[in-house]
């Protein structure tokens, strides 16, 4: 499992002062990409030198509790399935141990010109020893 810290800001609230519903898709996109790097994956030269990126296909999300100005949250990614072809994450927000919202992340890997591709070796290698 691989665990992101932030903090809450001002402009992630909203006039009720708690996270705006938007900002937790934010949140859980830093700490994919941060667990994507952990891997040992360069998102920006796999674009650059293959043409590939990732996208996000599918969300499941629920809102369990409200974050609020200021509060220390952690982000923890963990790997649920995958496939050549699409990678299934689980992922949550969490103020101490207390879970404030959870996702299902579907990713797949798409080309240059947008189409569906399989990820790259060393993603599918580096995939091996998780999960």
């Amino acid at each position: 499992m691989h665990s992101f810290q932030l903090r809450v800001y001002y402009e992630d609230t909203d006039l009720a002062g708690i996270v705006y519903y938007a900002n937790y898709l934010k949140f859980i996109e830093r700490a994919r990409s941060e667990w994507v790097r952990s891997l040992g994956v360069d998102q920006a030269q796999l674009r650059e030198k293959q043409g590939l990126v990732f996208a996000v296909r599918r969300v499941e999300a629920d809102y369990l509790r409200p974050a609020v100005f200021d509060d220390l949250l952690t982000v923890q990614t963990s790997l649920s399935d995958h496939s050549g072809a699409r990678l299934v994450l689980d992922q949550a927000v969490l103020r101490g141990a207390q879970p404030l919202f959870t996702a299902r992340v579907t990713l797949v890997c798409l080309t240059a010109a947008g189409t569906p591709t399989r990820f790259p070796a060393s993603l599918r290698a580096a995939l091996a020893g998780q999960g």
